[in-house]
């Protein structure tokens, strides 16, 4: 398996509570694309090894885990699923959620992805997400995170740090996706949009 120079990859950008995790995941489930979600990354790292280690460094201290760290963990795992064949970088699109979080997070990842579409899950509606993330929170029995303080903390610091994004990558490539919709409704939307794209076009001829 020849390894891309960079990795294909759509990137999808939402407010917590849009849904961009349940589209990521569900798209993730269709052949040739795979999901990774930064999340999922911290959860799975191994804190034996160096890496792990500096991540542990600054998450017992409740310090935010610098960007360049973040991005080197995310790759890391990326390795190890290349490397296990899991994910296939020369077949695969990879569909990213939580990474990049901020401006300088994509520009480190700029030598890393071939961004081929930005997903931005719109969802005006704060009282409406507000609602969404309490009901996760509560059905995940995650009781401090149906706070509304944490809430609004965590729609204004996606609206800081995350939302300038849209800013820094070319705007013919960023696809605005109503999140309000039915769940069915965004996920056709975002396959539309997949399937009009030269290098879809192009991957699939690489299909076996």
């Amino acid at each position: 398996m020849a390894i891309p120079s960079k990795l294909a990859a759509f990137i999808f950008i939402g407010a917590p509570g849009s849904g961009k995790g349940t589209q990521g995941k569900v798209l993730g489930t269709v052949p040739r694309f795979f999901h990774c979600a930064c999340g999922d990354v911290f959860r799975s790292l191994d804190t034996r090894t160096a890496l792990g280690k500096k991540f542990v460094y600054y998450s017992s201290r409740g310090e935010l885990v610098p960007d360049e760290l973040t991005v080197q963990l995310w790759k890391a795992q990326v390795d190890n699923l290349i490397e296990s064949h899991v994910y296939k970088p020369d077949i695969d699109f990879l569909i990213l959620d939580g990474i990049p979080r901020n401006v300088r997070q994509a520009e480190i990842l700029q030598d890393l992805l071939e961004v081929h579409q930005v997903f931005r899950l719109s969802c005006p509606n704060r009282e409406e997400l507000a609602t969404r993330m309490r009901k996760r929170a509560l059905k995940d029995n995650r009781i401090d995170d149906a706070s509304d303080a944490v809430i609004h903390r965590r729609i204004a610091a996606y609206e800081t740090e995350t939302l300038p994004i849209l800013d820094f990558y070319p705007k013919e490539i960023i696809s605005w996706i109503d999140a309000t919709q039915p769940p069915v409704k965004v996920l056709a939307d975002i396959i539309a949009r997949i399937t009009t794209l030269p290098s879809y076009g192009e991957m699939v001829k690489r299909m076996p």
